[in-house]
């Protein structure tokens, strides 16, 4: 068994002041996940009749993304390539006293201790993070028509989980990473052509509007990202949104039009 502490941020509200609380257990054990400690000190709070600590959670997979806060000042926590949910405590050591904390961001509004609220990214994707076409069903591998470096390209930057741990680890704040995997996964495509300078104006343009920072290269969202997302993908978003510009395809965007409002099918 192990001996740790946390030192985990609690604010009731975003209009309350908040603060770092600590809370120690002497009988944590090695296999348990971030999360799985998270509840064991939540049983005692309920039985003792406190509040319990509010974080989200789904999947505990590594999957859906919901999980994140930060470790220590990392996001996720100190394991590369892994989400909250998949850090384990034997990762730290003995007696060791551990930081968690919310994404810092304007646009990651905080709603309770743990708690953020991710509608930006969300709106980020009805701005233009979509096909406009039937796509149909999934085609036989062996049919199609798309070079292997573009599918693995699209797949790279498909696997990107929406969890904000890019925002959360960038000293800008930047939707860059998360933006720049969209765009990449659906330009990479056949089906993603007919809309791809549209769609990287109208992103680029709606992660200024959310209140993003602007990308640097500082790199830490792409060691942060728990889908180890390549800072290529930013480099691809550049060039898409400087070529609707240079070609006129701005024609007609140059006023924003808010996320949500075109009629679409994804």
């Amino acid at each position: 068994m192990m001996r740790i502490a946390l030192e985990v941020w609690r604010q009731r509200s975003p209009d309350e002041a908040g603060r770092f609380v600590r809370y120690e257990t002497h009988e944590a054990s090695p296999d348990m996940s971030l999360l799985e400690l998270l509840d064991v000190i939540n049983e005692g709070l309920v039985q003792k009749g406190e509040e319990p600590i509010a974080f989200d959670s789904d999947c505990r997979e590594g999957i859906c993304g919901t999980c994140g806060f930060m470790v220590n000042g990392l996001a996720h926590g100190p394991l590369q390539g892994a989400a909250a949910c998949q850090v384990y405590l034997r990762h730290f050591r003995d007696g060791e006293t551990l930081f968690l904390e919310p994404f810092r961001a304007k646009a990651f509004p905080l709603i309770k201790d743990l708690v953020i609220s991710r509608g930006a990214l969300d709106r980020l994707i009805a701005a233009g993070g979509y096909v406009s076409v039937n796509t149909g069903n999934a085609p036989e591998a062996n049919t199609s028509t798309i070079r292997k470096d573009d599918a693995e390209r699209a797949m790279d930057a498909a696997a990107c989980i929406a969890c904000g741990a890019c925002i959360g680890a960038c000293p800008n704040a930047s939707a860059a990473l998360f933006t720049g995997a969209k765009i990449t996964h659906l330009g990479s495509l056949p089906e993603g052509q007919p809309e791809r300078s549209r769609r990287a104006l109208r992103m680029v343009r709606a992660a200024a509007t959310e209140g993003f920072g602007h990308c640097t290269f500082a790199g830490e969202c792409e060691t942060a990202c728990p889908k180890s997302i390549p800072l290529q993908v930013i480099t691809q978003m550049n060039r898409d949104f400087l070529a609707a510009r240079i070609s006129g395809d701005e024609r007609g965007e140059a006023r924003h039009i808010a996320p949500g409002t075109p009629k679409r099918r994804r």
